[in-house]
């Protein structure tokens, strides 16, 4: 066999996983989506034509079993990357941003307190522009306010009190 045909390069695996970064991606989003659907099956579902509060949380926790599973599936028929390694700054962060919102929306509103989360989100990845951030950040803000102040109509105060 001439050197290079067949043979993965840039150190593909060639075991049974062939292409590790989607197996293993879909195979932790099936986790996650059967834990959403564990964590939702106690709220009511559809009962006639009417959607029960378990209806969105169920019919989106299946939706991703299926494209998670497709995920895995493809991470075992098509040749890809190995796993890159990783470090605990991305997790963190982004599980602060979400920690930070939580506890801030109501005392700071919902404009500070989404400005923020977003800017700590940013800070998970080691490439980030500052100025580029809180550009985006404060387009997402205004499409935040939008959509759940002006779309939705939720009851959330803007600015602290």
């Amino acid at each position: 066999m001439a050197e290079g045909i067949g043979q993965p390069t840039g150190g593909q695996s060639t075991g049974l996983i062939r292409n590790p970064q989607d197996f293993w991606g879909g195979v932790a989003l099936t986790v996650f989506a059967l834990f959403s659907l564990w964590a939702g099956s106690d709220l009511p579902g559809l009962r006639g034509f009417a959607f029960g509060p378990g209806t969105a949380p169920r019919l989106f926790g299946w939706l991703l079993v299926g494209v998670s599973l497709i995920i895995a599936v493809n991470g075992l028929i098509t040749q890809g990357p190995p796993l890159e390694r990783w470090g605990i700054r991305a997790p963190v962060l982004f599980l602060a941003s979400v920690v930070f919102f939580g506890a801030t929306v109501r005392p700071l509103g919902l404009i500070i307190a989404s400005f923020f989360t977003l800017m700590i989100a940013a800070a998970a990845s080691k490439e980030v522009r500052w100025v580029e951030s809180a550009i985006w950040s404060a387009v997402l803000t205004v499409g935040c306010v939008a959509l759940f102040i002006y779309g939705l109509n939720l009851p959330l105060q803007l600015w602290p009190r």
